[in-house]
């Protein structure tokens, strides 16, 4: 006869078991946690004894995370989220309020400022969008009742660099917060904290996952301004799962080696582009032409991995170069080991108006290379294939037009 408590051990046997000997960092994939006494649990839950509480807030695998992003940003402290916007969120839900403003570069990534626009204006936060390089028009927007200032810098996919040092006198000069969001460099090429901002925010899943693999958002700085975003994780439940903080942990040990290649690797290639007869105009910080070359140089370690550049004079001929390349994928991600194409107009930044886009220099004939570790001759080689087949397109256009125009 079968024992009656089988069920009972096959639930619990091995449940205690110890891990702090794996090399590497065990998985702790679990909701909830136990405790030793209700005093403990109440404890816990109350604040006043640390410890694991619930997933949705604490959780050592994701925690382990935010510890590391934290010292590679230099800050006291990280709180981590499902994505990057999510991050964005929960840093005006805990900073901002009916009544304040909050002032934004128009150079930033396109759900950014839909988000601001569409949904945290309805609940009577003003929103104030400024260009990112006109400092006059940021000295005039940023008053008393600004409560947050947001730059993404480099910008996407622009590659315009905002001062940090100055924005941050700025801001501080009226008691607000200045955010910058660095996920176009990582700790690996900016620490913006050092230039004077308060908050800085990447979305995990570009280069500090750089294998395309999950979703995630980090928000880093002091202690007291990491408290009330743990508090809004605490009560929105945006929280980065641990399978994703465990493949992020897995990638931040290769995080330096892989941005020290790729921005190599994305200043020899816009150098190339640079001199392509086919190719109407590169933008990358890198290039000495750019105009915020000097402004790189001197508050960043790298220029990143990420160039645009205009094809011909419209989207017809962009979308053909896209179509022809054999080797680089169509992909709207940026930080990846294998490069990618996209065509901001129309996807990033698709939902921006035309004249937002073509205020901060994204024309229809602009695309954006998130370059990868591919050997760089073959992806220049892609490039010119599919540079040369998309004019020789517009080419054969152009003579049909001739032709019908002759018959007419």
């Amino acid at each position: 006869m079968f024992n009656d408590q089988r069920a009972t051990q096959m639930l619990r046997i091995g449940q205690d078991a110890d891990f702090s000997d794996s090399f590497c960092e065990p998985l702790a994939l679990t909701s909830a946690y136990s405790f030793s006494s209700a005093r403990e649990a109440a404890a816990r839950f109350g604040g006043t004894e640390p410890g694991n509480v619930y997933s949705r807030f604490t959780n050592p695998t994701v925690n382990t995370f935010e510890q590391r992003v934290a010292f590679l940003e230099e800050a006291e402290a990280a709180v981590a989220f499902a994505s990057g916007m999510a991050a964005l969120s929960a840093v005006v839900m805990a900073f901002a309020a009916s009544g304040c403003n909050i002032v934004c570069a128009r150079d930033v990534f396109g759900t950014t400022l839909i988000m601001l626009r569409q949904h945290f204006a309805r609940y009577g936060i003003e929103v104030r969008v400024v260009g990112m390089l006109d400092y006059d028009a940021w000295e005039k927007a940023i008053d008393s009742d600004t409560c947050l200032v947001i730059v993404e810098t480099p910008a996407n996919p622009m590659q315009h660099v905002a001062d940090i040092a100055r924005l941050s006198r700025m801001a501080h000069a009226h008691g607000a917060l200045l955010l910058v969001d660095s996920t176009m460099l990582t700790p690996i090429l900016q620490r913006p904290l050092r230039q004077g901002a308060d908050l800085v925010l990447h979305s995990a899943g570009k280069y500090m996952d750089g294998h395309g693999r999950c979703i995630a958002g980090v928000v880093c700085g002091v202690d007291t301004l990491m408290q009330p975003l743990r508090a809004v994780l605490r009560s929105q439940g945006a929280c980065l799962s641990p399978m994703n903080a465990w493949l992020l942990l897995k990638s931040l040990e290769t995080l330096e080696l892989r941005m020290q290649r790729i921005s190599a690797n994305t200043l020899s290639m816009a150098r190339w582009l640079d001199k392509h007869p086919n190719v109407a105009a590169v933008f990358y910080s890198g290039l000495e032409s750019h105009p915020c070359h000097d402004i790189a140089c001197a508050q960043q370690a790298g220029f990143g991995g990420v160039v645009s550049f205009e094809v011909g004079m419209s989207q017809k001929e962009a979308w053909a170069c896209m179509d022809a390349l054999q080797l680089i994928s169509i992909a709207t991600n940026i930080g990846d080991t294998r490069s990618m194409v996209t065509h901001p107009a129309s996807t990033t930044h698709g939902r921006w108006s035309p004249e937002d886009r073509m205020s901060c220099g994204i024309g229809d004939n602009l695309l954006r290379l998130s370059v990868g570790l591919e050997s760089l001759a073959d992806l220049q080689q892609d490039i010119d294939v599919a540079l040369k087949i998309a004019l020789e397109q517009k080419s054969q256009s152009l003579q049909g037009c001739s032709l019908l125009e002759t018959l007419e």
